[in-house]
């Protein structure tokens, strides 16, 4: 395990990232297709090293944009990225729809999720032999059988219930369902109290909930058991306690890296989270 309380400080220059980025831009035009960002058997360094295209899988109470600054990051790396969007309705419903996206991206893969995030690539990775790791950001790992609601509770620590704002509505069929967001003058210090004012009020009022449902469904797979896997425990986290987070991580056998940070790890510690991306696709992508 490592501990990590800081960022980083990239070894990488100005202009070795503008290189790289620019030989990854050039073998993507080469290709002729106009979605580069999906080619990622293109995607290779003057080595002619294969860069697997990391997917990005937010979690409930956000979206894409909470994985800015890491995507800013792996890019100027040269490693093509995808941020999938998550409906957040339930984990075989999502898995599905992220399968759509892996479907669609060719070469290997390495496969990230945040938070709930955890829950649905864990279901989606499963029996696709070009996901090579996975990487679970303050995460659920579930095994079949659990869900995230009872993962949650497994010890004490999460003061979600507490903050969040349910909305009850009635649905096409007639039957009725419940929406789950944060009350937003209570987001900043549930979500993202590492996370600057401002930037947290705009997530806040950004922020996309979840079915009440997914959070009680329960897993059917579990891609973790068969792929190697790394895993950012947060400390100082207030919906998931870090102690249910090292449960999970230690039963999948994940290499861990541990940080005092919220929830929001990527946006508070985006290099962070750039780094063991890139460790787990040099470690398993050659």
């Amino acid at each position: 395990m490592v501990s990590i309380k800081g960022g980083r400080k990239r070894a990488m220059t100005t202009v070795v990232s503008t290189l790289t980025a620019g030989l990854a831009l050039g073998a993507f035009a080469l290709s002729g297709t106009a979605d580069g960002a999906t080619r990622s058997t293109e995607a290779v360094t003057a080595g002619r090293h294969v860069k697997p295209t990391i997917v990005l899988e937010h979690g409930a109470f956000a979206d894409g944009s909470s994985w800015n600054g890491v995507i800013t990051d792996l890019r100027a790396d040269g490693y093509p990225v995808v941020a999938a969007a998550n409906p957040l309705r339930g984990p075989a419903s999502d898995a599905a729809a992220l399968r759509t996206v892996l479907d669609h991206i060719k070469g290997p893969k390495i496969v990230v999720g945040h938070s709930y995030g955890g829950n649905v690539i864990s279901e989606a990775a499963t029996d696709d032999p070009e996901v090579k790791a996975l990487v679970y950001v303050a995460a659920f790992l579930p095994a079949p059988g659990e869900s995230a609601l009872e993962l949650t509770n497994k010890y004490p620590g999460s003061t979600l219930p507490d903050a969040l704002d349910p909305v009850t509505y009635k649905q096409a069929d007639g039957t009725t369902a419940t929406d789950l967001y944060i009350q937003q003058d209570k987001f900043r210090h549930q979500f993202a109290a590492d996370v600057p004012t401002g930037k947290a009020a705009l997530m806040a009022a950004e922020q996309r909930p979840i079915a009440q449902a997914a959070l009680e469904e329960k897993a059917t797979t579990a891609a973790w058991k068969t792929k190697p896997s790394w895993d950012i425990i947060t400390t100082q986290d207030l919906n998931i306690p870090a102690a249910v987070q090292r449960f999970m991580a230690k039963r999948a056998h994940a290499h861990t890296t541990e940080v005092a940070a919220s929830h929001s790890v990527a946006v508070s510690h985006p290099h962070l989270v750039a780094d063991v991306i890139e460790r787990a696709a040099r470690a398993t992508v050659r």
